[in-house]
């Protein structure tokens, strides 16, 4: 998948600007993802695309808008060297997989192919041929994700209505 790629301290109000915060439809959310560092993000993204980041991505409020925006506008997985904490949890969340791995931050390029295969971490940049391990998920977090989100889980095993 087609990779877009951003620096360091990409914070919540990059990812989606507070002017937009009063609509809370996910695919409205992903209209505006990005827009004050990319412009052309939301007319260009595809589904199954990857986002790359740099430390500390997602840093700033709390807001779980940043990560739905992000899911909605069709990013298979984040990719950084390192996440904030609360972005890294609301992710888990929604359902969107992240994954920490400095390296193949350092080793993919904006425009790039690359899969990856969440059971074993297995991240795989098609353009060049190289490749890293980051962490899989835990059976607990992978269940999360694989149900959509942390409320669907819980629905999914009869703790939450």
């Amino acid at each position: 998948m087609k990779v877009y790629k951003y620096g360091d301290n990409v914070d919540t109000d990059v990812i989606i600007p507070a002017r937009h915060l009063n609509n809370p439809d996910p695919k409205a959310l992903a209209s505006h993802c990005m827009e004050d560092i990319d412009a052309a993000f939301a007319s260009t993204v595809e589904e199954g695309d990857i986002m790359v980041g740099g430390a500390n991505f997602g840093c700033g409020s709390s807001r779980e808008h940043a990560p739905l925006a992000i899911k909605a506008s069709g990013i298979k997985c984040v990719i950084a060297k390192s996440f904030a904490r609360i972005f890294y949890r609301n992710a888990i969340n929604i359902g969107m997989p992240i994954l920490e791995c400095p390296e193949a931050v350092d080793g993919i390029g904006a425009g790039d192919t690359v899969s990856v295969d969440f059971a074993t971490g297995r991240i795989v940049n098609e353009t060049s041929g190289a490749s890293w391990q980051a962490a899989p998920f835990p059976a607990f977090i992978d269940g999360i994700i694989q149900s959509g989100g942390l409320l669907k889980s819980l629905k999914a095993r009869g703790v939450a209505k």
